[in-house]
C-alpha cells in the first residue's frame, strides 16, 4: 500500500519505498531526517495525518513515532551546534554572552517548546542550533521539544480524523497563510513573555 499520496508533496523515491516498507515506523525515520541532516517541508506532517487518516485506531503510535523521531533529529543537530559553538568560543576567545543568549538562559523551556509547536515551514531548526549554541540545557531541550512535538502532532491528529484530507490540502493551498501564522505566532509569544518580565526587570536595583 502507497502511503504516500496527494497532496502530500513530492518526496524522493527511496524514502517513499522506506515509508511503504516500515509503515509507522518509517514516520519515525522521516522526522529524523526531517529535523537533523535532511529537509522535506511539510511531509512529516501530512505523511502523519495521512497515516492517521487511513488507521486512525494507532493515532497514539503514529504520534509517538513522528514525536520521538523528531527528538532524535532534533538532538543530533543540537549536539553539532553545541560542539561547534564551543569550537568557535575557544577560537575566539568569546564569552557566552549576547541578548539572544541571555534571552534563551532565562526562558529556556519556552525557547525550545514554542517554536516546536509552531506548523511548518516555520525555520524550527535555526531555533534548535540556536539551543545548542546557547547551551540550553539538555534536559529542558528534551522535555521542551517532547511536550510542543507532542502537542503539536496530537493536535494535528484529532484535525486529521475530524476533518480527513480537507485539513491536507488546506495546509498545501494555503502556504501563506500559513506562514503568517508562524511568524504571528513567534511575535505574540515574544510580546507577553516580554510584558511579563518586564516589570520585574524594571524593579530591580
Amino acid at each position: 500500500m502507497n502511503i504516500i499520496s496527494s497532496p502530500t508533496p513530492k518526496v524522493p523515491g527511496w524514502l517513499a519505498r522506506i515509508v511503504t516498507v516500515l509503515g509507522g515506523a518509517g514516520l519515525f525515520v522521516v522526522a529524523f531526517l526531517d529535523s537533523s541532516v535532511l529537509s522535506f517541508p511539510f511531509v512529516t506532517d501530512l505523511l502523519f495525518m495521512e497515516f492517521v487518516i487511513r488507521r486512525p485506531a494507532r493515532i497514539l503510535y503514529y504520534v509517538a513515532a513522528a514525536t520521538i523521531g523528531s527528538l532524535a533529529g532534533c538532538i543530533w543537530l543540537y549536539l553539532l551546534a553545541k560542539k561547534g559553538g564551543e569550537a568557535y568560543r575557544r577560537r575566539r576567545g568569546e564569552k557566552p554572552d549576547g541578548r539572544i543568549r541571555r534571552w534563551v538562559a532565562r526562558h529556556s523551556f519556552l525557547s525550545v517548546f514554542v517554536p516546536s509547536i509552531l506548523p511548518p515551514p516555520a525555520p524550527f531548526k535555526a531555533f534548535v542550533i540556536a539551543e545548542g549554541i546557547a547551551e540550553v540545557p539538555l534536559r529542558t531541550f528534551i522535555l521542551g521539544l517532547l511536550a510542543g512535538r507532542g502537542l503539536r502532532y496530537a493536535v494535528e491528529g484529532i484535525f486529521a480524523f475530524e476533518y480527513g484530507q480537507r485539513v491536507e490540502s488546506f495546509m498545501m493551498q494555503n502556504k501563506l497563510v500559513t506562514i503568517g501564522a508562524s511568524i504571528v505566532s513567534i511575535a505574540l509569544i515574544y510580546i507577553v513573555v516580554r510584558s511579563l518580565h518586564s516589570p520585574a526587570s524594571s524593579s530591580e536595583p
